[in-house]
């Protein structure tokens, strides 16, 4: 039976975005955000818009995974009613080639829809605890000269906490270490800006040794980081359990956890201090079901993303606000952007995120 809350189409289109420089993390560099933009329209006519946003270099997920995996669903998703959006997100995993940011675009859009026709701000969906966030800015990989032109320019914004990508080495020259050069990066960087409070962000790229050197070296420089995310590789418990274990600064998850049995796993084994939800990796549901292991095992809390427009950063935001608790944000990607193709959404304001013009959903639509 049609009724109004009925999904009665399902859409999805590129969703290109030039960088203003590229976005480099250990694992390589992206110059052009190729993510989707989908959209649902129920039988009333209310709208609902989701985002994917793959990242090769962080998962292997490609805009053209991500396309093949919504349209995969699209059969099961038309059709059904978008106030049963948990029951019809269960299903998604099931199906073959499912990927994370195609789960995330897919219940984005369900949502979006259902609380645009509620006339609900998505951040108080998800409990309204707060509706503001304060974020850091990233440096993402490169030389010395630029991490500390960005250093510069994100305490300009009034950005007080700074995240820098480190595991690359220098794209200049191979005859310096990659630990040597990150050093020389995060030293610089603390000149530029002694009073930030610095998180690294490995991204799998070292080995719990080099971490440790990495430290007693930043030590030396008086530079004690408050975050040290993801050092080791996705699968190396035992390099993150020791890092863990020496209590020399919080170690984070990222990569090593993209479902809350991963983070039930860490929390047994005692392997980290912080989890970094994103909702890219594992969509709206499980981030969720993590957020609460979390919780339970006394674990921190995290909110992070990909390379994602003011769309997906929105839902984030009120992910991570409307439940709160989380002491680390890192919700900076649309400043990268080259352009933004949607009117509404969060507002930065220096580094805080604003969500109190959002009325209903998460407040972005296409230009």
């Amino acid at each position: 039976m049609i009724i109004p809350t009925t999904i009665r189409s399902l859409t999805v289109t590129p969703l290109d975005i030039p960088l203003l420089e590229p976005f480099g993390i250990a694992g390589g560099a992206q110059d052009v955000a190729r993510n989707l933009l989908i959209a649902v329209e129920l039988a009333d006519g209310t709208r609902g818009y989701g985002e994917a946003a793959p990242f090769p270099a962080f998962n292997g997920e490609t805009q053209e995974t991500a396309r093949a995996a919504i349209l995969a669903a699209q059969s099961q998703i038309e059709g059904a009613d978008v106030r049963e959006w948990r029951r019809i997100a269960l299903a998604l995993p099931a199906i073959p080639g499912m990927t994370g940011s195609a789960r995330c675009a897919i219940e984005t859009a369900l949502l979006d829809a259902l609380t645009r026709r509620a006339r609900l701000p998505l951040w108080s969906f998800f409990g309204g605890v707060a509706s503001t966030l304060e974020t850091d800015v990233t440096i993402t990989t490169g030389s010395i000269a630029a991490a500390a032109r960005a250093a510069r320019e994100i305490v300009a914004r009034g950005v007080t906490t700074i995240k820098i990508k480190i595991g690359a080495g220098d794209p200049e020259t191979t005859t310096i270490r990659t630990m040597e050069h990150d050093l020389a990066r995060i030293v610089a960087v603390r000149d530029v800006a002694p009073d930030a409070r610095l998180i690294l962000d490995g991204n799998c790229g070292y080995t719990a040794d080099d971490a440790l050197r990495l430290l007693d070296m930043l030590n030396v420089h008086g530079i004690v980081p408050v975050l040290f995310e993801q050092p080791v590789a996705k699968d190396d418990e035992t390099g993150l359990r020791r890092l863990t274990a020496t209590s020399r600064v919080p170690i984070a998850a990222d990569e090593s956890a993209a479902s809350a049995a991963d983070v039930a796993r860490l929390a047994k084994a005692g392997a980290v201090d912080v989890i970094n939800i994103k909702l890219m990796k594992c969509g709206i549901v499980e981030a969720l079901d993590i957020a609460a292991v979390a919780r339970v095992a006394g674990l921190r809390l995290m909110i992070g993303g990909m390379v994602e427009s003011i769309l997906a950063m929105t839902v984030s935001a009120c992910f991570a606000a409307g439940q709160g608790g989380f002491a680390f944000v890192d919700l900076d990607t649309p400043l990268f952007l080259a352009g933004n193709p949607f009117e509404g959404g969060m507002i930065y304001r220096g580094g805080v995120i604003d969500l109190t013009s959002i009325d209903a959903g998460h407040g972005v639509k296409p230009l």
